[in-house]
């Protein structure tokens, strides 16, 4: 998700995108002037991706209502965050219904305004910007690998008796022809020593 790195930092207007990071801190970039900047490991950070709305029985993490935000404005701006209560009212209740009205300020209706219109403006709100990896895919797709490795075992442990078997016949012929060579290298010897008992 492309919304994974974006913060807020206490302080400073706007969105930043987390770019690395430092001992002491983090290099980050405006999403809006693209300027890159470093803060201190002190500063008062707001990961956007841990951020969640209330409603009246859940937390709905931040990013389900831009999609469903992104989705009612067909990826386009919103209403300004300037707008009047009443409007920054219907404008919520549209975007996260059974939203906990006494928990959501409008201080907090203002914010996801603004923050969602600075996304759409940088770019980020578009429909793959909201596509999860899909992690239970990866599952199945390694599931089979385990079971094909413990077939594998399974075969090879089949295959090991016929193995050491295969050795052990090599090492019977390898005595036999020791065997064999001993005798035949002990002739020729024999004849040599006939030979010089003759010339004497």
């Amino acid at each position: 998700m492309q919304l994974e790195k974006i913060i807020s930092i206490s302080g400073k207007p706007g969105l930043f995108k987390l770019v690395s990071q430092l001992k002491n801190g983090f290099i980050v970039e405006d999403i809006s002037t693209k300027k890159k900047a470093s803060i201190s490991n002190s500063s008062q950070v707001s990961l956007l991706d841990n951020i969640a709305m209330f409603t009246f029985d859940k937390e709905v993490p931040l990013f389900e209502v831009f999609e469903n935000i992104a989705k009612k404005y067909d990826y386009k701006q919103t209403i300004s965050h300037k707008s009047s209560s009443e409007e920054l009212r219907t404008f919520m209740s549209e975007s996260l219904p059974n939203y906990d009205v006494e928990r959501v300020y409008e201080s907090d209706i203002k914010k996801l305004a603004q923050w969602y219109n600075l996304l759409q403006k940088a770019g980020y709100i578009t429909p793959e910007s909201f596509v999860k990896p899909e992690a239970p895919a990866v599952e199945v797709a390694e599931t089979p690998k385990a079971e094909d490795k413990s077939e594998e075992k399974a075969e090879k442990a089949e295959k090991k008796p016929a193995a050491k078997k295969a050795p052990a016949k090599k090492t019977a012929e390898k005595t036999e022809d020791a065997k064999a060579e001993k005798p035949a290298a002990k002739k020729p010897a024999a004849k040599k020593a006939t030979k010089k008992e003759d010339k004497e």
